[in-house]
């Protein structure tokens, strides 16, 4: 518990000092569950727990109720305050992750945006007028994989599926460190959610990986595959078209795949042609379906692919 409140702590550090204040106040039974700590301008102040979300009253009394005329809400001020923080006073230099909808942070936490899109050319070339900061906390939990290695082969190629908050990237990033110690391991970490890399070192324990730290997640597993003769990939949240076409064509390579996507059943899966696509790459041989986010890291069940070839081929 005592690692998830250094966690906490972590998070708020890009607050301004008014609200981190508060939130370092909070009781054990929120830092030691806060899943996300959402900011939206003049609205309630809130903290995401699995079960619960909880919010603060303006005499710093925590509650899971609006009530009227009491809640400490954040003031337009604090918005910028905590963007201006995010981006480390260097908004320019954060462009990319802005236009994507998200920052990542030291420790691997990732702070959501919501505002004002302005888009050239069909595409989003900036996000202003921020209204939403949404810092969702990283965990590092050593051991959780255990149950995970005692289910599957990594050498046979393994997808982790699960919701948003489900503990895909807690669970990957344990797994990659169990097995760097036994196979060579690239991590392929696009957003710095795995390592979280500053200045060239780990804060979060990675074992033996050989981490690409920021690289695009297609160039990353190409290079990886030239420059570090792996025996497993590891990357997060497998998602565009591109994605899929490298994966296929390095698993030809004889290199296995541990991955993650957003996808919390089988029925999903199979109703996004996307997905369909990955899976007959031919890189992965056992789906691993994770529980809720009150259940966040738990393995639910596990699918061999070869039971649903038939569906595939649909």
């Amino acid at each position: 518990m005592e690692n998830k409140r250094k966690r906490f702590k972590s998070a708020c550090l890009v607050l301004p000092p008014d609200i981190q204040s508060v939130l370092l106040k909070a009781p054990d039974f929120i830092s030691n569950d806060a899943q996300e700590i959402v900011l939206r301008v003049n609205r309630p102040l809130s903290v995401e727990c699995p079960k619960k979300r909880y919010y603060f009253t303006q005499n710093n009394c925590v509650t899971d109720t609006l009530l009227n005329q009491q809640m400490l809400v954040t003031p337009s001020r604090a918005i910028f305050e905590t963007f201006q923080n995010i981006c480390n006073y260097s908004i320019y230099s954060r462009q990319n992750e802005i236009n994507n909808g998200f920052i990542t942070l030291r420790y691997g936490h990732r702070a959501g945006l919501c505002g004002t899109a302005v888009v050239n050319d069909k595409k989003i070339v900036n996000i202003k007028d921020i209204t939403t900061i949404n810092i969702r906390i990283a965990n590092e939990i050593i051991g959780c994989a255990d149950k995970l290695s005692a289910l599957v082969n990594p050498l046979e190629g393994v997808l982790i599926c699960g919701a948003p908050c489900s503990g895909k990237t807690t669970l990957l990033r344990d797994f990659a460190r169990s097995l760097s110690y036994d196979y060579k391991v690239s991590l392929i970490d696009e957003r710095n959610e795995l390592s979280s890399t500053v200045s060239g070192v780990f804060y979060n324990d990675v074992g033996l990986c050989d981490v690409f730290d920021g690289y695009i997640k297609d160039d990353a597993i190409i290079q990886s595959v030239r420059c570090m003769s792996p025996d497993i990939i590891v990357c997060d949240e497998i998602s565009s078209v591109l994605d899929i076409a490298t994966i296929e064509r390095c698993v030809n390579s004889g290199v296995a795949f541990v991955a993650t996507i957003h996808a919390d059943s089988l029925d999903t899966m199979l109703k996004r042609p996307a997905i369909k696509k990955l899976l007959k790459t031919g890189a992965f041989s056992k789906l691993v379906f994770l529980d809720t986010r009150q259940n966040a890291g738990q393995v639910k069940s596990v699918v061999n692919l070869n039971e649903i070839d038939g569906v595939l081929l649909d």
